[in-house]
C-alpha cells in the first residue's frame, strides 16, 4: 500500500453507513454475502449466507460445522466475503481469517431463530446426499413431535463463525467503466488506505 494515508473514515464505520443505506434500499436480503472458502487443496467454492453480525472484530455468519463450509473452514480458516447491492450500485469485498464465535454468542443467536428454523437446523445433515424430500421432510416431522411443548436447544455442531478482517474494498459504480475502488489493509493496529485502478 505504500506510504500510510490519512483515511477520511474507518472501514467499519464506512461499512456500517453502506449497510444502513442498502437495508433502506435494496428490495430483500440485504444482509446476504457471498461466501468463499477452499478446500485444503485449494479449490474454491462460494455460496450466498446471511450477515448476522458485524462489529470492529469481524463479520459473522452460522452454519452447520459438518457443511461443506464448515468443513473447509476448518481445514484452512481463510475466507472472503462479498456483498453486491445492485440497487446502490456498490460492493464491498472483505478477506482474512475465521474464528469460531464463542457457544455464548452461537446459542444467544440460535434463540433468536423462529422454531421452524431451529427444527430444520436438527433434522439437516448440512451438504450430505439427501435420498428424497420426504425423507428430509419426515426427519422435521419426528423432531418436530420430539420437542413438542419444549425448547429446541442448539444442536452441537451448529454455530457461527466470525471472519476476521484484514482487507476491506469498497466499490463505487461510475459511468464508462470507470469505478472507484477504495482499499483498506489491515497493517497491525492500523489500517492503510488506498485507491486502485478500476
Amino acid at each position: 500500500m505504500g506510504k500510510r494515508r490519512t483515511m477520511a473514515d474507518d472501514p467499519h464505520k464506512l461499512f456500517d453507513t453502506w449497510f444502513a443505506e442498502a437495508a433502506a434500499a435494496e428490495p430483500n436480503d440485504h444482509d446476504a454475502m457471498a461466501l468463499a472458502t477452499a478446500d485444503p487443496l485449494g479449490r474454491p467454492s462460494a455460496r450466498m449466507v446471511l450477515l448476522k453480525g458485524h462489529d470492529p472484530r469481524g463479520f459473522v455468519f452460522y452454519t452447520h460445522r459438518d457443511s461443506r463450509k464448515g468443513g473447509e473452514l476448518e481445514a484452512n480458516p481463510i475466507a472472503a466475503l462479498l456483498f453486491h447491492w445492485k440497487s446502490l450500485r456498490r460492493q464491498i469485498r472483505i478477506e482474512g481469517s475465521v474464528e469460531p464465535v464463542s457457544e455464548a454468542e452461537a446459542d444467544s443467536y440460535f434463540a433468536t431463530r423462529s422454531r421452524d428454523s431451529r427444527l430444520g437446523a436438527w433434522a439437516s445433515d448440512q451438504s450430505r446426499p439427501l435420498a428424497s424430500r420426504a425423507a428430509f421432510e419426515a426427519r422435521y416431522e419426528e423432531l418436530r413431535v420430539r420437542f413438542e411443548g419444549g425448547d429446541v436447544p442448539r444442536p452441537p455442531r451448529w454455530s457461527g463463525y466470525r471472519l476476521l478482517p484484514d482487507r476491506i474494498e469498497f466499490w463505487t459504480d461510475r459511468p464508462h467503466r470507470l469505478h472507484e475502488r477504495r482499499l483498506f489493509v489491515r497493517d497491525g493496529e492500523h489500517w492503510d488506505e488506498g485507491l486502485l485502478y478500476p
